[in-house]
């Protein structure tokens, strides 16, 4: 079988990028890598996802061009081979929001807005054909999560708990969150957005990581982004540019808070699951530091008065994150092969 390195040179060799120098890019929690191609001065990023460790390049084509089309800044697609799972993309640049806050905090303002207001823009439009829904029987699926790989630092399963919270929880997503009416990248967060101030209007947020969107509820890009599990976004700029959306879009504030809320426990209930997960079976545990602030997020989210049915069944059920449990989920590291 011939090598990745060798099948990505062959590929390269058929586009206008063919003698370019190349060098590694980090990559995310997937099995996909990326290099920078540099050649006469200008830059593309290659992308590699292998099918036989189950990536598939094709939603991430289909998405792409459809956020282009609206005008949103999507890599262009350059080059494309879905047999072998390559793409060369539109460099969009190092400046992830993330970054750019940290050099001049200044900006943390506007690049929410910027955030907030690509969104707005997006949720304008009908989402593509063909997206499955993110919709309370795959959100409950998914907060469950949290019962099968965050518990594993503490003690051992609890199937009785797991199910009272999915027949509580349950109702509480149909009332609430049960639109699927937007296409949801489901990873929009300050490292996933890149800054692009010379452009124009929703233009200027660049989007990456966005091949699992799903169509699903307004809120819930605007949760990813506002409730992030990698950086702290201070407390009244998440107020703020919730007001800014549904300023822009003329949501009912109370029923989009109460769904904002309901979102957010079900998203940060699945990232506790699934960074469990890339501790225990992906050998990844960098990314239980994180769980400490996804649990505060969580906690909080608990506090509305849409979700009252349902807070003291999890906060009884999932203990708090304490070093104890960090180390439990630690010393559980690849100690489960992935499949």
């Amino acid at each position: 079988m011939t090598d990745r390195s060798t099948l990505a040179d062959q590929f390269i060799a058929r586009t206008d990028w063919s003698g370019s120098v190349r060098k590694p890019l980090a990559g995310d929690a997937s099995n996909r890598r990326y290099e920078r191609l540099h050649l006469q001065g200008q830059s593309a990023v290659l992308m590699d996802a292998p099918r036989e460790k189950g990536e598939d390049i094709r939603p991430f084509v289909h998405i792409a061009r459809f956020l282009c089309d609206l005008g949103l800044s999507a890599p262009r697609i350059l080059a494309e081979d879905d047999v072998h799972g390559f793409l060369l993309l539109e460099d969009l640049g190092d400046d992830l929001f993330a970054r750019v806050i940290s050099r001049d905090p200044a900006l943390e303002y506007p690049l929410y807005e910027a955030a907030t207001d690509a969104l707005v823009h997006l949720h304008r439009a009908p989402p593509p054909q063909g997206l499955a829904a993110y919709d309370p029987v795959v959100m409950l699926e998914m907060a469950a999560l949290a019962w099968k790989w965050y518990l594993a630092g503490s003690k051992p399963a609890d199937g009785a708990s797991e199910q009272a919270f999915r027949a509580a929880f349950g109702p509480v997503l149909h009332q609430h969150a049960s639109e699927t009416s937007v296409l949801i990248q489901r990873d929009y967060h300050a490292e996933n957005l890149i800054w692009l101030p010379d452009r124009i209007g929703p233009a200027r947020v660049g989007l990456l990581d966005f091949q699992d969107a799903m169509a699903g509820h307004p809120a819930y890009d605007l949760v990813s982004v506002l409730q992030d599990a990698r950086r702290d976004v201070p407390s009244e700029v998440e107020a703020a540019m919730i007001g800014r959306y549904v300023a822009a879009t003329g949501q009912d504030e109370p029923i989009f808070r109460a769904a904002y809320a309901v979102l957010g426990v079900q998203r940060n209930l699945r990232i506790l699951g699934v960074f469990g997960r890339l501790c225990i079976m992906g050998g990844k545990p960098h990314y239980i530091d994180l769980i400490p602030r996804v649990w505060g997020l969580l906690l909080r989210d608990l506090e509305h008065p849409a979700l009252l049915s349902v807070a003291d069944l999890i906060r009884d059920a999932l203990p708090a994150p304490s070093d104890d449990i960090l180390k439990g989920l630690k010393d559980r590291c690849a100690t489960i092969p992935m499949p």
